[in-house]
């Protein structure tokens, strides 16, 4: 796998990650109560609570490690050479070579297409001449 793959699979692995870590955040966090205005929060339903003190820990971590590894597969990118006009001038000269290349496979393709409809021809002559030596029953 290119680099640039994996860079995307390690950004959409840090999203996925983000994503999990806020919802068990936000179903998991205990009720607060937001103003002495509003009523008591009722007791937290939360099963184990070391469980639940320990999870933001456990995710934040992974989410470094998923950043880390982003950063360690950005780090070994190779490093642009002459900066951005010099990157246009390769695309340029890229783009030129795609066009040779492309027109050369144009004029093999209209020679193939020639060639098949000769064939085609010769084909259809041969069959005529078959059918016109068969002796009538």
């Amino acid at each position: 796998m290119d680099i640039i793959s994996q860079l995307q699979e390690q950004v959409n692995s840090i999203a996925a990650l983000a994503f999990n870590t806020f919802g068990t955040l936000q179903r998991d966090a205990p009720p607060v109560r937001l103003s002495p205005s509003y009523p008591e929060p009722p007791p937290s339903t939360t099963e184990d609570p070391t469980n639940f003190a320990e999870q933001p820990k456990l995710m934040s971590a992974a989410l470094v490690k998923a950043a880390k590894q982003f950063d360690a597969l950005v780090a070994a990118l190779p490093p642009s050479e002459g900066g951005e006009e010099a990157q246009l001038r390769r695309i340029a000269a890229l783009q030129a070579e795609n066009d040779a290349v492309g027109q050369e496979l144009q004029k093999q393709l209209e020679a193939a297409e020639k060639e098949l409809k000769q064939v085609q021809e010769l084909f259809t002559q041969a069959a005529d001449n078959c059918l016109n030596l068969k002796k009538p029953d």
